[in-house]
């Protein structure tokens, strides 16, 4: 499916309609097979014992899912989550960005499914799989 946003485009309406994680993520790649999307690791995003919370992986996936969705459908704020399902397999590793692989798997008229993988920077087994599904606004 052609894209109806790019990087550029889907970085600049995230910053507008959620500012509140601004400068959190950044997008490495977006194409029509695949999103890269990144969580810029911070103190904020530590739990004790020095690893990257589970909260903050969840809205990594999340965020990547949501925007691999508004790349493909446009500029639809109230598109929301209706469902996630994660699984955590690893610890991340220490003071390195993490990375979302998120792939569309279907996108319909009221739905869009999609699977991520999580990972550590530089790391090749993933550290959590999501699967989510967002519900998409009638147009009109």
């Amino acid at each position: 499916m052609t894209l109806k946003l790019n990087a550029a485009e889907v970085s600049k309406y995230l910053e507008e309609v959620f500012p509140q994680v601004d400068g959190m993520f950044g997008i490495d790649r977006l194409d029509e097979d695949l999103l890269v999307m990144r969580l810029y690791n911070d103190e904020r995003h530590l739990r004790p014992g020095g690893t990257v919370s589970g909260p903050a992986m969840f809205s990594l996936a999340d965020v990547a899912a949501y925007v691999a969705t508004l790349a493909r459908i446009g500029k639809q704020a109230l598109t929301v989550t209706t469902h996630c399902s994660i699984d955590f397999m690893r610890k991340p590793a220490a003071g390195v960005d993490l990375l979302a692989e998120a792939r569309v798997l279907k996108l319909g008229r009221t739905l869009s499914v999609t699977d991520v993988l999580l990972y550590s920077e530089g790391e090749a087994k993933p550290l959590a799989h999501a699967s989510l599904t967002y519900s998409i606004p009638p147009r009109g």
